[in-house]
């Protein structure tokens, strides 16, 4: 397999893959505190729902269309006030890990999510020895902003969360015109 890839916007399509990497994590890894893996049929409800509200999904395409790996990033909580805050997640196929893969989907998630006017950017990172996530988020600009031990019990243990925060565009330094936020999505927001 060669280091090529692109980056584009998720297909219904690929949910077949990226039902697999997530499967893996949910099964070996404690990136998800999830203990079941969703099917392909939940998968493709949680990103039509995500689509249905214009948050940006993104996958790797390497060699023959295989999906190296995804990220999207949808809303934090459902109170208006955090309508500037988005979540991250992102999840790479074990080959992808270690190419740059992970930064180059982390970098397009944090330019379409400034583009759309959100402000600031939360990695809420399953397991505090997860030094690859917590890399891969230092390395695109976030900063530790705290863990929660033992929040989560998985694989017989207890896990940490681990907090990581970026800012986006002017991120706290302006108010942004409230008239225009992100958090609405009765139509395509502007810049996508």
């Amino acid at each position: 397999m060669s280091g090529a890839y692109v980056l584009r916007p998720a297909h219904p399509d690929d949910l077949s893959a990226i039902t697999a990497i997530y499967e893996r994590e949910v099964l070996t890894g404690t990136a998800t505190y999830e203990l079941i893996p969703p099917d392909e049929a939940e998968m493709m409800r949680r990103f039509e729902e995500m689509r249905a509200k214009h948050y940006p999904y993104l996958v790797a395409e390497g060699d023959g269309g295989t999906v190296l790996g995804y990220a999207y990033a949808g809303g934090y909580r459902a109170r208006p006030a955090y309508n500037w805050l988005v979540e991250d997640s992102i999840y790479l196929a074990p080959s992808a890990r270690g190419r740059g893969v992970g930064t180059a989907l982390l970098t397009r998630l944090v330019e379409k999510c400034e583009r759309l006017g959100f402000r600031q950017m939360l990695a809420v990172i399953g397991d505090s020895a997860n030094q690859g996530s917590i890399g891969l988020h230092r390395k695109t600009g976030f900063q530790m902003i705290g863990t929660m031990p033992a929040t989560g019990l998985k694989f017989g243990r207890w896990i940490d969360t681990v907090l990581m925060q970026r800012p986006l565009g002017n991120g706290a330094d302006t108010i942004p015109d409230e008239t225009v936020y992100p958090g609405d999505f009765s139509a395509p927001p502007h810049g996508t």
